[in-house]
């Protein structure tokens, strides 16, 4: 069966590919092939609603009615932080199942998504028995120059979590050329975009109630 795979990244540049993708080995025998089947991969959302909106109305004009309802869509990861609509952005995802009951999601998670849900402590706890505290150790010396949270509940939080939400002290991201958004991270509009300040642990208590 054959797919064909579109690739975008809406942070970055778009990378769109067309040509059929072979998925599996293409029969011997000349039997009706199905029809092909519609991929989209979307990565680096970070928050930026209106991206989003504008290319998701892209690919409905673009596409057949009847494939893009059938579409398997593959988030990559990385919904949050840097642009200021982190809050809109997770509420559009979790309402396309709803919109479009016929089409495939699959939502990956990416290193910001994970720093995001280490913060607010919804990662399973390491099955080994050992404390996320003891992942502190490899990489306590830039935690001042990071400004790694110490706030309520830091005891025990994953290393990401507390680089996600903390104060970063160089203001300035020299490999991109551009100020940090509060943490390395850039968490700073995340926060932002849910109505409190920077680094507040009432953003768990937030999260649960309106998603």
């Amino acid at each position: 069966m054959y797919s064909k795979a579109f690739s975008l990244s809406i942070e970055g540049q778009n990378r769109t590919t067309t040509e059929p993708k072979m998925t599996e080995a293409e029969p011997s025998n000349n039997s009706t092939l199905a029809k092909p089947r519609l991929v989209i991969c979307i990565g680096d959302i970070h928050g930026y609603i209106t991206k989003l909106q504008n290319l998701w109305s892209n690919l409905e004009t673009q596409f057949d009615p009847q494939h893009f309802n059938a579409a398997t869509i593959i988030f990559l990861g990385d919904y949050c932080d840097r642009g200021p609509d982190t809050k809109k952005v997770l509420d559009f995802l979790i309402d396309l199942p709803s919109r479009y009951p016929n089409q495939k999601h699959v939502f990956l998670s990416g290193n910001h998504d994970f720093a995001f849900a280490a913060f607010v402590g919804v990662l399973p706890e390491p099955q080994n028995g050992v404390s996320f505290k003891e992942g502190w150790k490899e990489y306590e010396e830039s935690e001042d120059r990071e400004g790694w949270y110490k706030g309520d509940g830091y005891e025990n939080m994953h290393l990401q979590g507390r680089r996600w939400a903390g104060h970063i002290k160089v203001r300035f991201n020299t490999s991109k050329g551009i100020e940090y958004k509060g943490s390395i991270y850039d968490a700073g509009p995340t926060f932002t975009s849910y109505g409190v300040p920077h680094g507040s642990s009432g953003m768990s208590c937030f999260l649960l109630v309106f998603h």
